[in-house]
């Protein structure tokens, strides 16, 4: 019997699925969605919010997904809300914007950030996936509350998935921004290629990662930014897994990639250190991979993803 085009002998068949905010299981209805779902939803009193200020989510004693009463003293802009998803009981999560400062917050209440949340662990599992939906679709809500065509306002549309200039009448619709993230192998050798970030703890590092660029595919984006960043040129690459990335909406596509040189040239404006890594090496370093002193991506990263299954890949 042939082997099937699904069969892989990656450590896990879903990678993806172990990375953080990956997990959402709320039904979107992207293409079933209605004029009047928004109004519907905020007439329901079993409809649930993710709340935003200035890109921070309010989160009150440990709850990110607030009730009305949470949210109504902080004048929340309901007509530039958005229905997320429904629940398998039919409640509509809607992700909105509130008025809300630092100074207003009750004891027990912060707004925080979504790599805050997760780094710190406040939710993880399905809750943080959809709390990575929300922040990105209002971040997009945000940025397109004006049309870019001939500025004048925008309306939103199908529950506020998207939305239509009120001049030209343009469609405007969710952004996602890709993002490539390799892991570099010298199979020759047995080890990795990592880089260290100015911004990233004292003695971490990391894989390489870089935006696609307009009109390149994955792999060719993986060659670039490789040899742009290290001076490493690379061969076959193979895609292992995704993330979304809510900072404010990227999609983190994550690949292991062959070199095919080992000479490293690294952009000192990019990087402050850029070398190799031993599988020994790499594996010492992934039992430190939390807190301000950690030297690996944290786990839920990626990064972390593609360094631990090449450890265990077989």
């Amino acid at each position: 019997m042939s082997p099937s085009i699904f069969e892989t002998s990656a450590p896990h068949d879903e990678p993806s699925r172990l990375t953080a905010f990956a997990i959402n299981t709320l039904d979107r209805r992207s293409e079933h969605r209605t004029e009047g779902d928004l109004q519907e939803a905020l007439s329901k009193s079993d409809t649930l919010f993710f709340a935003f200020s200035k890109g921070n989510a309010l989160v009150k004693q440990g709850r990110s997904l607030l009730t009305l009463k949470d949210i109504e003293q902080f004048e929340p802009d309901f007509d530039n809300a958005a229905i997320i998803g429904w629940t398998n009981e039919g409640s509509a999560r809607v992700t909105v914007s509130i008025k809300l400062d630092e100074e207003q917050l009750k004891e027990g209440d912060q707004l925080l950030n979504p790599r805050s949340i997760y780094s710190n662990n406040l939710l993880t599992g399905d809750l943080l996936g959809q709390l990575a939906q929300a922040a990105s679709i209002n971040a997009w809500i945000n940025s397109t509350l004006f049309c870019g065509v001939c500025g004048h306002k925008t309306k939103p549309r199908a529950g506020g998935y998207n939305r239509q200039c009120t001049g030209c009448e343009k469609l405007h619709f969710p952004r996602t921004d890709p993002v490539v993230i390799m892991l570099i192998i010298d199979e020759k050798n047995d080890r990795c290629l990592m880089g260290r970030s100015p911004h990233f703890a004292t003695q971490m590092y990391s894989t390489l990662a870089g935006f696609v660029e307009p009109g390149e595919t994955i792999e060719d984006a993986v060659r670039r930014e490789t040899f742009e960043e290290s001076g490493i040129k690379v061969g076959r690459v193979r895609y292992h897994a995704s993330q979304p990335w809510p900072m404010p909406h990227t999609l983190m596509i994550g690949c292991i990639a062959e070199a095919l040189t080992t000479e490293i040239d690294y952009d000192s404006e990019e990087l402050e250190d850029c070398r190799w890594f031993s599988r020994e090496e790499v594996a010492e370093r992934l039992k430190h991979s939390e807190g301000e002193d950690r030297l690996s991506p944290p786990k839920g990263a990626i990064a972390h993803r593609l360094l631990q299954d090449w450890l265990d890949w077989t």
